[in-house]
């Protein structure tokens, strides 16, 4: 009796022993928590932390149609040829882009680490006449077919604390402003834009601002033919009622000046003008614009002659509706005339509805983009998302 319990005993320890260890392999593991994205608020709005990381990041762009209607010289039409008899006719001019544009920014030990890329993405037809001449003279009517532009990148530079490198815009065009909130604000050109940079900001803090720019410059006549860098300097003093700003560029291609001064006012809460002269030497800007399209110009001075002004403003109606119109001159004797009135729709949507006319002068800068009057008048319809 007793061996048959000790039997029965040892077979029960056994059989607890192996349940205890079958449950002990199939236990299964604690998962780890997520790590969930985290909201930055140190550079505004939209950006976030990159995970495993102290850089905060933003993504945005828009996208964008244009149609345009009207004169070439007004940079809204477009000129293409019929089918059947190969005749000259007005057309739409028509884009459609994509924009792709990313922020980061990091606080090091010596200063702010940012970064901003822009990318483009274009479709639609060109704003000229649609031919090409060949080598032996022969026209070629090609129509103004609708295409894939390409793409452009527009920026991308790295910035820590005042010190930015990499591709950007001109210090001579975003330091002082643009022409004015008009779309087409190059009617009379006030500088030229792409270009490589080696640039130092400086902000004191007070109001008052300054930049050193070296740059590179870009196309036939605007890319630098040495060592020697183009060369910007600006000052400028902003306070409550608005700003004043100048820029000086150094043109080491044909060793040649040019100047810009602004002033800008906030007349009130709705009303904000501005007004913008020019000037700029042209003793060796010798390329002729029959040989090259950009010549005569250099990089900075892109207008007709010596001086060139531009003035202009944007009224509110209310949150949603703007009125902007701006108008220039220059010593060519070309005159454009810009004026638009944008309306949110729905916060990110905005339609924009824009007048444009463009004298041309005895001196042209303009006569490459095949301006065939002397009076040229357009308009042009932008539908943009931005987000």
């Amino acid at each position: 009796m007793n061996i048959k319990s000790l039997l029965l005993g040892s077979a029960a320890a056994l059989i607890a022993v192996s349940g205890a260890r079958a449950a002990d392999a199939v236990t299964v593991a604690e998962p780890e928590p997520a790590e969930y994205v985290k909201i930055c608020d140190v550079y505004g709005s939209g950006y976030f932390y990159i995970p495993g990381t102290e850089t905060c990041l933003r993504i945005g762009g828009y996208v964008r149609y244009d149609i345009g209607i009207g004169d070439v010289g007004s940079f809204d039409g477009a000129k293409s040829f019929d089918h059947e008899d190969g005749d000259s006719q007005d057309t739409f001019y028509k884009n459609a882009r994509f924009t792709l544009k990313t922020w980061t920014g990091q606080e090091t030990e010596l200063g702010t680490l940012k970064t901003y890329t822009e990318t483009r993405f274009n479709f639609g037809n060109r704003n000229n006449y649609g031919q090409f001449t060949t080598s032996d003279g022969v026209v070629n009517l090609q129509g103004n077919p609708a295409f894939n532009k390409g793409v452009s990148l527009n920026f991308a530079w790295i910035q820590l604390g005042g010190l930015r490198v990499g591709k950007d815009e001109s210090a001579f065009d975003t330091f002082i402003g643009y022409a004015g909130n008009v779309i087409q604000d190059t009617l009379v050109p006030y500088g030229d834009f792409d270009t490589n940079v080696v640039q130092y900001y400086f902000d004191a803090g007070n109001g008052f601002s300054a930049v050193l720019s070296l740059e590179e410059g870009s196309g036939v006549v605007g890319t630098i033919d040495s060592y020697v860098p183009h060369v910007v300097g600006g000052l400028k003093w902003t306070q409550g009622w608005g700003a004043i700003s100048g820029v000086v560029a150094y043109d080491s291609n044909y060793e040649e000046v040019a100047g810009k001064v602004r002033l800008d006012v906030n007349a009130t809460d709705a009303i904000s003008l501005f007004i913008m002269a020019g000037y700029g030497t042209d003793d060796n800007l010798s390329d002729p614009t029959w040989a090259i399209p950009a010549g005569g110009r250099g990089f900075y001075k892109q207008w007709s002659g010596n001086w060139a002004v531009w003035g202009g403003g944007t009224y509110k109606f209310n949150e949603k509706t703007s009125f902007n119109i701006q108008a220039s001159t220059d010593e060519g004797k070309n005159v454009g005339v810009a004026a638009n009135i944008a309306y949110d729709i729905v916060p990110g949507l905005t339609v924009t509805a824009e007048v444009d006319y463009m004298h041309v002068g005895n001196d042209t800068v303009s006569n490459w983009t095949n301006a065939d009057k002397k009076n040229s008048v357009g308009g042009l319809l932008r539908f943009q998302r931005s987000f």
